[in-house]
């Protein structure tokens, strides 16, 4: 593993190959953001924040790699999952995410907006085949290991 020259990971000798990873985050409506996180920290102990808890999980093919999972109650949620309906959200870790749109758009599969570059990773939104909304992530992990977060384990 190294690091290209804006400190992202780069893994040229890995496949590439344009794919979902693993889930980077769970959203769901509720009518008190903060009344749920609060009712989350004090029953099942869940390490909170202004957005929700991060959970922290080894990479199964990089060990030594810290990766997280955002879990985060919405409020106000109608135009957070706009198109869909539904209350939630799901965000998938993806690798080459822009294979992955290319793919996506041969398809046929529905892209909500244009792929958006941040210091922690890229994003995209996506319909599935029941109009539910879907966020695809390629991140950039360490940004939120040098963040130092409190992390539920």
């Amino acid at each position: 593993m190294k690091k290209d020259k804006n400190e992202k990971f780069c893994y040229s000798s890995e496949d590439l190959t344009p794919k979902v990873t693993g889930v980077g985050g769970v959203f769901f409506a509720t009518k008190n953001p903060e009344e749920t996180k609060n009712w989350y920290a004090k029953n099942l102990k869940l390490e909170v924040d202004q957005w929700g808890a991060n959970f922290e999980f080894r990479n199964a093919n990089r060990p030594e790699e810290i990766n997280y999972l955002q879990w985060s109650p919405i409020g106000n949620a109608k135009d957070f999952f706009s198109p869909a309906e539904n209350g939630f959200m799901v965000n998938y870790r993806v690798q080459n995410l822009e294979g992955l749109v290319k793919k996506l758009k041969a398809n046929g599969v529905q892209i909500l907006d244009e792929i958006e570059s941040f210091e922690y990773g890229k994003f995209v939104h996506i319909l599935d085949l029941d109009g539910n909304k879907i966020q695809l992530w390629e991140p950039v992990d360490h940004v939120f290991t040098d963040m130092n977060l409190k992390t539920t384990k």
